[in-house]
């Protein structure tokens, strides 16, 4: 798949885990700003993905991708999302050779010649084949991430695949390390890492000969709730690569309520049409993960001095550009870490000072109440104990961002100050309230 088309597939993704597929063609292309061809073309290449990573059987070759997605979510312990990252913007030779160059390095050390012969020996006909640059930078790219190794120190050089810390585990080793990286994947960020290292692992497990059944590997299954939060990781590690390199970033951007949320490059001037999305050139300094609603946002300067924030759902076209120096870097990084000092998220507004009442759960209960405070309050402080309960005091950006914080706790929570605060929270249950009243 081109670059370019990882966006396009990314939006798609997303509506479809959002809407359970129910849209049908013609308003997904809309809302992708694409024709219902190149919708056809992207939808085929996704489901060829999903079949060779989930490995589907005759019975789901013929299935809707959407269905595919909608029926297996729920009951796998492998979020189906994830298969973009698998098959990866990889052209169809790239994979393929790579592929070659790895089953080829697992056996014995290989040095970059045998490896040429290799690939042109096993590469399809209708493929390009090809030539000693092609497969020295290959092998520099899988030096660098760490799956190979280079042996001896004289030309010329040998490549083995880099595993030993595997083949010398014992069978309950890997097994423990298989459970401890699968709870942390679905639980820590980033997940990305971790899911393609469980999958490594399992390949391993399935190979001495343990079983891929409930009673097996799969002894926990989890449920996975926020496809944004992997979806989005696409661009996070460019941007954080972009921050630790003091380096401008480019990007079209459409905002949650835009009806498009995509549009494709033009590159005939007879078709040339007006996107929807914003062309944003950003400094990015910061990146701030929402846990509650599973959402990344990006934080950074543009030419001005305000604070410009923006939901990394929203980004497309991403491209890294200039340098920025280092003493303007540092005072911009200054300036915003001023002005989120006080921010429950990533609020920039007026400081307000709130004061919450807390109600205890009862004397023979564990107080889970001050337990969960404490461990989420962030900065504030307990200011006052009694009997029943006890005095929060925490001074924030804006309300906006804590007020879902307070509501969940329910009827444990009160709010003493500011008044306008305990108003608005007054009405807002008694709007929930009345949707319970009887018919």
């Amino acid at each position: 798949m081109a670059r370019e088309s990882f966006d396009r597939e990314i939006q798609y993704l997303r509506m479809l885990a959002l809407t359970s597929g129910a849209y049908n063609r013609q308003q997904y292309a809309e809302r992708l700003g694409i024709s219902v061809h190149t919708y056809d073309k992207m939808a085929r290449r996704l489901k060829e993905i999903a079949s060779t990573v989930q490995q589907a059987g005759p019975d789901k070759a013929d299935k809707d991708f959407g269905d595919m997605l909608r029926y297996s979510y729920p009951d796998s312990a492998d979020p189906m999302l994830l298969f973009l990252f698998r098959g990866k913007s990889l052209k169809e030779s790239e994979s393929q050779r790579l592929s070659l160059l790895l089953t080829a390095m697992q056996d014995s050390p290989q040095t970059a010649l045998q490896l040429l012969d290799i690939c042109c020996e096993g590469m399809d006909e209708v493929l390009s084949l090809p030539d000693e640059k092609t497969i020295r930078g290959d092998l520099k790219y899988l030096e660098g991430v760490g799956v190979i190794q280079k042996l001896g120190s004289s030309r010329p050089y040998r490549y083995q695949l880099r595993n030993d810390w595997i083949s010398e585990l014992t069978a309950d080793e890997l097994l423990d390390l298989y459970d401890f990286v699968d709870i942390m994947a679905n639980t820590q960020l980033p997940s990305v890492q971790g899911y393609l290292l469980r999958d490594s692992l399992k390949k391993q497990l399935l190979r001495d000969g343990f079983k891929d059944d409930h009673d097996g590997l799969e002894a926990a299954l989890y449920k996975y709730h926020f496809y944004s939060r992997i979806l989005d990781e696409a661009h996070l590690f460019s941007l954080l690569q972009a921050i630790e390199e003091r380096r401008r970033v480019s990007f079209l951007y459409f905002t949650p309520k835009r009806e498009t949320s995509y549009a494709s490059r033009n590159t005939n001037p007879l078709y040339e049409r007006d996107n929807m999305g914003k062309q944003v050139s950003l400094l990015p300094l910061k990146i701030v993960y929402d846990h509650q609603y599973g959402r990344w946002y990006l934080l950074g300067f543009s030419r001005g001095l305000n604070v410009q924030k923006f939901r990394m759902e929203g980004i497309t076209q991403l491209a890294v550009a200039d340098v920025v120096p280092e003493d303007e870097y540092l005072e911009k990084l200054e300036l915003l870490e001023r002005r989120v000092k006080h921010s429950w998220l990533i609020d920039t507004g007026r400081k307000v000072l709130i004061r919450l009442k807390f109600y205890n759960p009862g004397p023979s209960i564990p107080n889970f109440v001050k337990d969960r405070v404490r461990h989420q309050g962030q900065w504030g402080t307990i200011t006052e104990e009694q009997e029943e309960g006890f005095i929060y005091e925490i001074e924030v950006n804006g309300t906006t961002e804590i007020k879902p914080w307070i509501r969940s706790f329910g009827s444990s929570c009160e709010v003493l100050e500011p008044a306008w605060l305990r108003q608005e929270l007054t009405q807002e249950w008694k709007e929930i309230g009345a949707y319970y009243e009887p018919l």
